[in-house]
């Protein structure tokens, strides 16, 4: 589902991705999940980068990327503003979720934009609103207000929970418990989205303004999530309904914080609540195949359910 302000769009695929692009491009979040795809995307195209991170000792090493520096993360502006200089395009990831993250965000979009980055392609989360039920999608609805007001150019990829986040809903007992009640979601591959931002990162102009939903191929419950986890991993789960205060109460023996357990249950209420109930195209428009579902993503990455093997 693209939003209503997108402005243009061409179709994309992998192979029209340039090999050479005539902009200077920065990867935050090389060391995690979809920024360290992102980077070896580019790398094994031979495209240049410069990887912004807090520790180099844990960045990517590639032929043509530079890595600098910001010990103070995305809270440290000066020193991401000279880490920015002479960038044109962006992608920017998320930071760590925590109550400090808006505002670190804000610092990074600051720095950006003195540092005279022209776009910003923004890793944000489906369904991202001021009143969303996920309550780390609104920490996204916040930053993206902010880069709307920058005046810079953007694009914001909004993307599903990842295919994994299922496996690890299952505990090693085969349960996996939540308020969801019977409501579905369309997980997404995580080499999906990276390679999604890929393309938008080196061609930004035909992006700009836009808002692009990804998700898998096809929206599930909870129920059919368990089955397909039983099918692939050849031992019993299902999904056991709970109720709101059933789940604050089963998880309270972790001992997180209260706002971590707000996410955790919000991540059910939200399945509930029929907000991540959506299935688009754009990851087949944008990359030119169609969308991992989840049962491929499993039977390659039996890493993902090893847990369940065990119990």
């Amino acid at each position: 589902m693209r939003s209503a302000d997108r402005t243009a769009r061409a179709p994309q695929g992998a192979a029209s991705v340039n090999l050479v692009s005539a902009r200077a491009i920065a990867v935050t979040g090389s060391t995690g999940q979809i920024g360290s795809r992102v980077a070896h995307l580019f790398a094994a195209r031979g495209i240049a980068q410069r990887l912004v991170v807090r520790a180099p000792s844990r960045a990517p090493i590639f032929d043509r990327a530079s890595v600098v520096a910001v010990p103070g993360g995305y809270g440290d502006t000066g020193g991401m503003r000279a880490a920015l200089a002479g960038i044109d395009t962006l992608f920017l990831v998320s930071a760590s979720a925590g109550p400090d993250r808006v505002a670190e965000h804000a610092s990074a979009i600051d720095a950006a934009r003195a540092a005279g980055v022209a776009h910003v392609v923004y890793l944000s989360f489906l369904g991202a609103s001021a009143v969303a039920t996920f309550t780390y999608a609104r920490d996204h609805w916040a930053t993206e207000q902010k880069l709307r007001a920058s005046g810079m150019a953007f694009t914001f990829l909004r993307d599903s929970f990842y295919h994994p986040l299922l496996a690890s809903m299952a505990g090693p007992d085969g349960l996996i418990r939540g308020p969801a009640k019977d409501g579905r979601l369309a997980t997404v591959c995580p080499d999906d989205v990276a390679e999604v931002a890929a393309v938008v990162t080196l061609d930004p102009d035909l992006h700009t303004g836009v808002t692009y939903d990804l998700t898998g191929p096809v929206a599930l419950s909870l129920d059919e999530a368990a089955d397909a986890l039983a099918l692939i991993s050849d031992r019993p789960v299902r999904y056991e309904r709970e109720t709101v205060a059933e789940a604050y109460a089963s998880r309270a023996g972790y001992g997180a914080p209260r706002d971590v357990m707000d996410a955790w249950v919000s991540t059910y209420t939200a399945i509930a609540a029929g907000e991540l109930d959506i299935v688009s195209t754009e990851v087949e428009a944008i990359t030119g195949h169609r969308a991992q579902p989840l049962e491929h993503w499993l039977r390659r990455h039996p890493e993902t359910y090893r847990h369940l093997l065990l119990g």
